[in-house]
């Protein structure tokens, strides 16, 4: 199963399953972005939209894209705003959708199933304002070390999502070959644990 039809498998029951991952990651995004406000967002890999409806609150636009449509079509049910824009698109093809520059551009929960993520921080830093912000916010890379992934379960097996292991330089060096500067580095972790959940991330263009 693709990475692409795993989503949209998972689509059915996302929102309702247990998932410390998709929870703690959204408390994460917010403490990082709360004290601004936004005119153009980009949001890649809305998926349900769990962090959609929130960031329409702190921008005047967003385009909220995700490669799976039945991800898409949950978000789309939920959130009615007419100043989101749903858009089914993979971000490895070409960035044409849009002639836009943006603000800010927030990847949540998404690289780890990227193999390359350089290419993908290189197109959003060329599609970033001069001081717009770049957030990353994925499962911390000790999570990965210790075997955590992303997965879901149906009545008939566990699926485990293709992803890859991606350590703390991936993502920070890339943004700053691109010119972006890390304004804020925090790690989440569960209630009682000593392994981060989550690793966010904030850089700002120059």
């Amino acid at each position: 199963m693709t990475v692409q039809e795993s989503y949209n498998e998972w689509a059915q029951q996302y929102d309702s399953n247990e998932n410390k991952t998709r929870d703690l990651e959204a408390i994460a995004l917010q403490h990082i972005l709360q004290q601004f406000n936004f005119k153009n967002v980009l949001e890649m890999g809305c998926g349900t939209g769990k962090n959609t409806a929130w960031l329409s609150s702190k921008a005047e636009h967003i385009i909220a894209a995700d490669f799976s449509e039945e991800m898409i079509r949950k978000a789309k049910e939920k959130i009615k705003e007419k100043h989101v824009e749903f858009l089914h698109f993979n971000m490895l093809s070409d960035w044409n959708f849009t002639a836009a520059s943006f603000d800010l551009i927030t990847f949540s929960l998404l690289l780890e199933h990227i193999e390359d993520i350089s290419i993908i921080i290189k197109k959003a830093a060329t599609f970033l304002l001069p001081g717009g912000r770049l957030y990353i916010g994925e499962l911390h890379p000790f999570k990965q070390y210790n075997g955590s992934q992303a997965k879901f379960e149906t009545d008939k097996a566990t699926h485990l999502v293709d992803c890859f292991i991606h350590h703390v330089s991936d993502y920070v060096q890339p943004a700053i070959d691109q010119g972006l500067v890390l304004e804020k580095c925090t790690e989440w972790f569960d209630e009682g644990s000593q392994l981060p959940r989550i690793l966010a991330l904030r850089f700002r263009k120059l």
